[in-house]
């Protein structure tokens, strides 16, 4: 039946991992452990421990961190999030859900948070054979978290954020691209979100214009600019006309900054969204100054870093420019990438100068 564990055998009937069973989704079983032991809150109690402990080295930088990321932590379909004491959890597969309130409670005893909100994506649990409501579980969770990273503030929402609310997984790349930006330096900070970048880049003294098409976005762009006493230029526009107006200027940047959304979540998709890709990069290098950085990041595992550096060949012959790769870049350590699970190596970025 669903989310019973199962063991799992080779042909000799040898037993090779244990996991939990839904036939109901297009990923039969996901394997718990590779040995033959209870899964029980005492299994439950070590694997969230040892999630805890892998991620000691953030709490240097922020307080703000993912917690357990699924497969790469071996409790597949279960996300946990903290921001600043509150926790944001995905429940997000049959199995992981028979134990809601065996992790709730490890959560509580090992976290102490001031409260839990469970965020778990819709759209997987109906995959799951699920419903799903989105609620605070535990305590109280503040409509309005501030959440610090590498000394820039944020303020940011569980309730009515993307995913579990921030985008962690950018936190040691919006560091690496700041290290390139000088005071006085032109910004373009395209599908900026809540401006993570661009307020790095405010940090080191650039003018930065943030540009995104979701309003909600621009409005914590605005909230987080107050908050950290910066100010930069708002823009509401579609990022690739916006492109194609900027490549009719005569306007040249020394940063051009391209974080869009994951244009390939399936293989059908990698086609059409190397297309969109290429006219981002190409039009980053374009408008770039003798110099100048771009930085172009993917969240697909299916467009990875080779076919970012494909792309940017493809941009120095468009261009007839002359592109340096500085830096590639992936999700920060909070997000393992673990090698026999491919796709936990889902978000991809280079850092090129343009000459």
């Amino acid at each position: 039946q669903s989310g019973e564990i199962v063991k799992i055998q080779d042909q000799n009937a040898k037993f090779l991992a244990l996991g939990y069973i839904n036939p109901l989704s297009e990923i039969t079983l996901r394997v718990l452990s590779f040995n033959d032991e209870p899964i029980d809150s005492e299994f439950f109690s070590k694997r969230i421990k040892n999630a805890i402990k892998k991620r000691e080295a953030v709490a240097l930088r922020s307080n703000a961190a993912r917690l357990i990321h699924s497969e790469a932590d071996m409790l597949p379909g279960l996300i946990v999030d903290n921001y600043n004491g509150y926790l944001g959890v995905q429940f997000n597969t049959y199995g992981i859900e028979q134990y809601r309130s065996i992790i709730i409670e490890e959560l509580i005893r090992q976290c102490a948070p001031k409260g839990i909100y469970d965020k778990s994506d819709a759209k997987v649990r109906r995959k799951e054979g699920l419903s799903t409501t989105n609620e605070v579980i535990y305590g109280e969770v503040a409509p309005q978290i501030l959440i610090n990273e590498d000394g820039v503030e944020f303020e940011m929402s569980l309730i009515e954020g993307q995913k579990t609310g921030f985008y962690l997984d950018q936190r040691a790349n919006r560091e690496i691209v700041s290290r390139y930006i000088k005071n006085k330096d032109s910004v373009l900070d395209i599908f900026c979100n809540a401006g993570g970048f661009g307020l790095h880049a405010l940090q080191k003294g650039a003018d930065v214009t943030f540009v995104d098409l979701s309003q909600n976005a621009l409005s914590q762009v605005e909230s987080n600019l107050k908050l950290n006493n910066l100010i930069g230029e708002i823009i509401r526009a579609d990022a690739f006309e916006y492109l194609t107006q900027k490549l009719q200027e005569d306007n040249r940047y020394d940063a051009v900054l391209l974080d869009p959304p994951p244009f390939a979540k399936t293989k059908k998709e990698v086609h059409s969204a190397m297309k969109g890709m290429k006219f981002l990069l190409q039009s980053g290098v374009k408008l770039a100054k003798e110099g100048g950085i771009v930085a172009i990041f993917s969240c697909s595992h299916h467009i990875g870093i080779n076919e970012l550096l494909d792309l940017a060949k493809s941009a120095s012959k468009e261009s007839r420019r002359f592109i340096e790769v500085l830096e590639t870049m992936r999700a920060d350590i909070d997000h393992p990438y673990i090698v026999s699970i491919p796709n936990s190596n889902y978000l991809s970025g280079l850092l090129v100068r343009v000459y």
